[in-house]
């Protein structure tokens, strides 16, 4: 069995790379970058490039044969990122100005990664959303400017082929997959009328006739948008930062379905309390929403934005659907002790109920089999580390930094949609050299002073 997939691993041990299932060794083929500069990690979407930054250059390099492509001289750059087809790489530092108050210099740039040039540099003081966005085809590419959005066709980044110009565009997400591309756009509202998102199929923006759909909503300081796979549906979660009626510490969110044919509903969640989260099902005519104040409910939804299959309570508040659709993790993270329901979402069986204590991160490696959790600083800067897992609930790999360090990031190398198909969900647990995560029973407290030392019985 060979390794498919590398996980980078950043953190005050430096950047490495350690091969996937079912070896777990440290990458030879990578060369470790040792400095504990290491700010920004990037892997091309199709993941055959890897960029990172170490606080002096960015460097570029084939995944498979290690062989360094690019190197950059931007000791600053804080986030890296690839446009779809590899052919551009994006970078982005802070923006700063001169001390005399004149604008500073661009801060994002645009590289051809075949020739090395800067193709472009933009002024783009935010980091909230700092990375232009392309079509899977990177025939147009838009970024959000002053409240408008601009649109570049073919990488031309010279001139601007077309803007779409609303009272104050403040976040836009363009649909995934083939043309024709389709763009998302949300205008907070004002003086009294209501936010409202709409969609437009690119490059048709001559007025409020053009879109394709729209949907208007009080209640919303800001947006999540998420795209269906198929790019035929929009889910439009909106919160306001403050809960008037002070029943929620979280402020209040509302779900909207938009669909590209002009129709748009309220999801009704028939439990009141926050959303913690809401994902589309890789098949594009599912969601599941995860809602309610604790112990939150989960359901699936279809297009119709009925109930399809409801999960009942439990203590979680996040859902992720495995790439290829067929499996549902819903996860208490955060606040909550890191159990993890593991669903066959074809028959809703429910296959293993494993626990992830103090993680803060939870990704699908791209196979649909394995999963890795992590405890990362800043969140938690103790029992720093990450388990890699099979969905049955077997801990395959287990690695914790030692006592003094830090890790920062793990991640798996992606890969194109379609190259793992859905494989017979197993309900047996794999087999594994390592116990099952078992949570430490909570003890009582004792003071500082007391840790330590045994434990005296008070005799009153």
């Amino acid at each position: 069995k060979e390794c498919l997939f590398v996980l980078p691993v950043r953190g005050s041990e430096g950047l490495y790379m350690v091969n996937g299932p079912p070896s777990f060794t440290e990458s030879s083929a990578f060369q470790r970058d040792s400095g504990k500069n290491c700010r920004a990690v990037a892997f091309s979407k199709d993941g055959s490039l890897f960029a990172w930054c170490n606080g002096e250059k960015v460097n570029v390099v084939n995944v498979t044969s290690a062989e360094l492509l690019r190197s950059f001289d931007l000791p600053k750059a804080v986030c890296l990122g690839f446009s779809p087809k590899n052919t551009i790489l994006a970078t982005w530092q802070a923006y700063t100005t001169a001390k005399d108050g004149s604008a500073g210099v661009p801060n994002l740039q645009l590289h051809d990664l075949k020739t090395g040039k800067c193709l472009k540099s933009f002024i783009q003081k935010k980091i909230q959303n700092w990375c232009p966005c392309w079509a899977d085809d990177e025939s147009v590419c838009a970024r959000n400017v002053n409240n408008e959005v601009h649109f570049f066709e073919s990488n031309d980044f010279n001139t601007i082929a077309n803007k779409l110009h609303l009272q104050k565009v403040t976040d836009f997400v363009l649909s995934p997959g083939a043309q024709p591309t389709k763009v998302a756009v949300y205008v907070p509202g004002s003086k009294g009328a209501p936010s409202f998102v709409r969609l437009y199929q690119y490059p048709n923006f001559g007025g409020p006739q053009s879109a394709l759909a729209n949907k208007s909503f009080f209640k919303a300081d800001k947006v999540t948008m998420l795209w269906n796979k198929k790019a035929t549906a929009l889910l439009v979660i909106a919160s306001t930062e403050v809960d008037k009626t002070g029943a929620s510490y979280y402020g209040e969110q509302t779900l909207h379905y938009i669909a590209t044919n002009g129709e748009s509903a309220v999801v009704q969640l028939p439990k009141n309390g926050p959303i913690y989260d809401v994902a589309w099902s890789p098949n594009s005519v599912e969601f599941c929403a995860v809602y309610g104040f604790m112990p939150a409910k989960a359901t699936v939804f279809n297009l119709k934005c009925d109930p399809v299959f409801d999960f009942g309570t439990g203590p979680r508040n996040a859902a992720y659907y495995s790439p290829q659709g067929h499996i549902l993790v819903l996860a208490g993270f955060g606040n909550l002790r890191g159990q993890m329901e593991v669903w066959d979402v074809t028959n809703y069986r429910l296959i293993s109920e494993p626990v992830a204590s103090d993680s803060t991160y939870f990704a699908w490696c791209p196979d649909g089999e394995h999963i890795v959790t992590a405890t990362c600083a800043p969140r938690l800067r103790v029992s720093n580390g990450y388990k890699i897992w099979h969905y049955t609930g077997s801990v395959l790999h287990s690695y914790e930094v030692a006592p003094n360090e830090e890790m920062w990031q793990v991640f798996w190398q992606p890969c194109l949609d379609g190259v793992f198909p859905p494989k017979a969900v197993k309900y047996q647990a794999v087999p594994s050299e390592l116990p099952g995560a078992e949570p430490k029973p909570a003890l009582a407290y004792r003071p500082p002073a007391l840790r330590n030392k045994p434990v005296m019985s008070s005799k009153l």
